[in-house]
């Protein structure tokens, strides 16, 4: 029988069963492509993480969906990071960590910091964000059960993406946020219509004074209803806000998760000016909630 080591952590939280829980497998060496797509699914939650040996990085990371693999993940970063310093895999020095991960859609850099040889926050480097397809607010409002007016008419509805392409939507509040009711059948044929992977809805500000936003994400076609805590998209929202002129930026406070039970908090930093934004940093503290294998034939 084969066993693999697994972790369940929980990003963009310090507290036990909060922010976006993920499934680590932080050696994945053996498993086929086949093996970590059932084991997401076994595992059930948004993403599970798997970590192998890489010629071109210090790591590869591969995401698995309980339905389908996905290029970049933001919590899942964020979680396997957590992982691998807290087993040895990671060296700390002076509180400080780096290390590179190789992804399908390149190489890209994540860095640590710690406590007392605790980690406190994980930095992940995400792709310059690439602006696509507008829609009209009412195709979009419609899909979220939303009147048109709860859009803010000012700033298209927007494919972004840093890595992932992901629609980008501006509620006017938190209160129209709170009463999103999508129609799973109408958002999963916008979605595969508008060539983008899953959809998050922001409003500005949000239950804390620190907020900047609090955003909801939908994922249907990815057999995620809504994710607690999405750092990809994070990213995206980040640079659209800076990019439409909508937060200066370079630094905002984020939530999400607050909606569906599980509170979470991170940051995003963006690099470059508005309309030649070069990078976007997504990032956020975790915490280690259980400890087990799985066993294979």
């Amino acid at each position: 029988m084969r066993r693999y080591t697994l972790f369940q952590v929980d990003a963009f939280t310090t507290t036990p069963l909060q922010g976006n829980p993920c499934a680590v497998l932080p050696d994945a060496r053996g498993l086929t492509e086949a093996e970590m797509q059932a084991i997401a699914r076994e595992m059930n939650l948004s993403e599970t993480a798997f970590v192998l040996p890489s010629d071109q990085a210090d790591f590869r990371f591969r995401y698995f969906t309980p339905v389908t693999e996905i290029p970049l993940a933001g919590h899942p970063t964020i979680s396997a990071a957590h992982v691998l310093v807290e087993e040895g895999r990671v060296p700390l020095r002076n509180g400080q960590a780096t290390f590179t991960m190789e992804l399908s859609v390149g190489v890209l850099p994540v860095e640590i910091t710690s406590r007392q040889g605790n980690v406190t926050h994980v930095v992940m480097t995400q792709k310059k964000p690439a602006f696509g397809r507008a829609f009209e607010h009412g195709e979009i409002a419609s899909v979220f059960g939303l009147a048109v007016g709860e859009l803010d008419p000012r700033y298209p509805p927007q494919v972004v993406s840093t890595g992932t392409p992901q629609l980008m939507a501006l509620v006017k509040s938190l209160d129209a946020l709170r009463h999103i009711r999508p129609d799973w059948q109408a958002l999963g044929e916008l979605c595969r219509r508008g060539e983008f992977f899953s959809a998050h809805l922001f409003c500005l500000g949000g239950f804390g004074p620190k907020a900047d936003t609090h955003a909801r994400h939908f994922a249907p076609e990815a057999g995620v209803a809504e994710d607690p805590f999405t750092g990809s998209a994070s990213g995206g929202m980040g640079a659209y806000l800076v990019h439409h002129g909508i937060k200066p930026g370079p630094r905002l406070h984020i939530e999400q998760g607050h909606l569906c039970g599980r509170p979470g908090e991170g940051d995003v930093e963006i690099i470059g000016p508005p309309q030649d934004i070069q990078t976007v940093k997504v990032g956020g503290p975790a915490i280690t909630v259980l400890r087990g294998e799985i066993i294979l034939p």
